[in-house]
């Protein structure tokens, strides 16, 4: 079968995707973490400018694997205010980020952290969390950008958060924007992980453009595709691996087996893979791997990398990969949305602009 962008591909192979052209629409993102929206960006032909990261390690990792033109190492707080931001940054083609969206996750907290300071990753400041996706439109209104795009979680959209997006409609709509939601599964998209996500796409006002139309049916990718041959990952054991022998075909994951076979509810985020099932949505914590159905052994890192679309050789340096790639958004997922917004939107403005 093939696809429009590979799932499984190297750095060293180069920008753009094979297929794809350079083109010379400009992107900054922020919340930038390893770089999964960049690498999509830059097998779309785009160029990646750099970005905002408060995390200096997984600055780090950014720079060493990106070589960005601007780095911001800090807050988004700190980087709105500035005064002294590149002029190259204002008016881009496309502003990118995905908002720390631990507070609307049907796995967290959701309501009860609402409002709440919280350190989001050891060693961060203390922050209120869910403010942060409207300081990142403060910055759009900042900058003006033609094009903005905001990725969070499902959960935004379901239950109470639902009041969080009519907040962000207004505030896009009073930063000069017209903001358009949608609900992506990565899986449809030439992805192998089923990963659905919410995406604001915004367009300038003042571009009169028609509304952006996406619609993805690639084949699924199925977990075997990207199995290892002759390599495991790390082996389970002790509970783990006892409630694991006692698996059945219909298990998805191991809180079923210990709810049918002792009544309660353990590894409540472990999942049991199956090889003719498209992977799972590919976490970042520790207490959500995933395990291979057939053998006892988590997935290794160069599944992970294809599950999450990250390249094969990328230097996660001391940083545990699953951790970095769980909280990317998967390359090929962003290269996909941004192949169409060049094609229904960019190039559309630069033509009217060469008629101009």
């Amino acid at each position: 079968m093939t696809h429009l962008f590979n799932y499984k591909w190297f750095l060293s192979d180069g920008y753009p995707a094979n297929g794809f052209d350079k083109n010379d629409y400009n992107v900054f993102g922020t919340f930038i973490c390893g770089g999964g929206s960049t690498m999509g960006y830059k097998l779309a032909g785009f160029n990646h400018l750099g970005g905002v990261e408060i995390d200096p390690k997984i600055a780090k990792v950014y720079q060493i694997n990106h070589k960005p033109k601007y780095l911001f190492v800090e807050d988004i707080r700190q980087f709105v205010k500035r005064s002294d931001i590149p002029e190259e940054l204002y008016n881009l083609d496309l502003l990118d980020g995905s908002p720390p969206c631990s507070s609307f996750s049907m796995a967290g907290n959701r309501e009860k952290d609402w409002g709440k300071k919280k350190v989001f990753k050891e060693g961060q400041a203390e922050q209120v969390l869910d403010d942060l996706f409207f300081e990142y439109i403060a910055l759009a209104k900042k900058l003006q950008p033609k094009v903005v795009l905001a990725e969070n979680v499902k959960g935004l959209i379901q239950g109470n958060a639902k009041m969080y997006v009519k907040r962000i409609f207004k505030a896009f709509d009073e930063a000069g924007y017209n903001a358009q939601l949608f609900l992506l599964n990565a899986a449809s998209m030439g992805v192998p992980q089923k990963r659905e996500r919410v995406f604001f796409i915004c367009q300038r006002k003042d571009l009169n453009l028609p509304k952006l139309k996406l619609e993805f049916s690639e084949s699924p990718i199925l977990f075997k595709e990207v199995i290892e041959k002759d390599v495991n990952g790390k082996p389970i054991t002790g509970k783990m691996l006892d409630l694991w022998n006692l698996r059945s075909k219909t298990d998805k994951g191991l809180r079923s087996v210990s709810e049918r076979i002792n009544n309660n509810v353990l590894f409540f985020g472990t999942s049991l893979q199956h090889k003719e099932d498209v992977p799972f949505t590919l976490i970042s914590q520790t207490s959500s791997p995933i395990v291979h159905f057939d053998k006892p052994y988590l997935t290794t890192d160069k599944e992970n990398c294809q599950i999450g679309t990250y390249p094969l050789d990328y230097d996660f340096q001391d940083v545990e990969p699953k951790y970095l790639i769980g909280m990317s958004v998967p390359p090929v997922m962003t290269a996909q949305i941004a192949s169409q917004i060049k094609i229904q939107w960019l190039d559309k403005i630069k033509a009217k602009q060469c008629q101009d």
